[in-house]
């Protein structure tokens, strides 16, 4: 990451079916980025789990590399990323 590469407090939210190997692969894009969350919740609700990763201070440059590779995780239906400036935005599984 270069020093001069603006951060931005970063939310995913995630709307999948739930599965026993869910949440690693949710974590698995941070983690080939050396990026680690500050915040992780998991809850099931129903058919659904919602989770959500939160980082304070996110490369800006990686967030759109991440939502697309959260997006591609088996299950998931919906991700919705929110940022800093208020910014947000919503892709949806096939």
């Amino acid at each position: 990451m270069s020093e001069t590469e603006r951060c931005v407090a970063t939310c995913f939210a995630v709307s999948a079916e739930p599965s026993p190997g869910l949440l690693p692969r949710l974590l698995q894009p941070f983690a080939k980025r050396d990026l680690v969350p500050d915040r992780l919740a998991a809850r099931r609700e129903g058919e659904a789990m919602r989770v959500e990763i939160a980082l304070d201070a996110m490369p800006a440059g990686m967030v759109h590399l991440v939502a697309g590779n959260l997006a591609q995780v088996v299950g998931v239906t919906e991700l919705r990323v929110t940022h800093q400036d208020g910014a947000a935005g919503v892709l949806r599984a096939a």
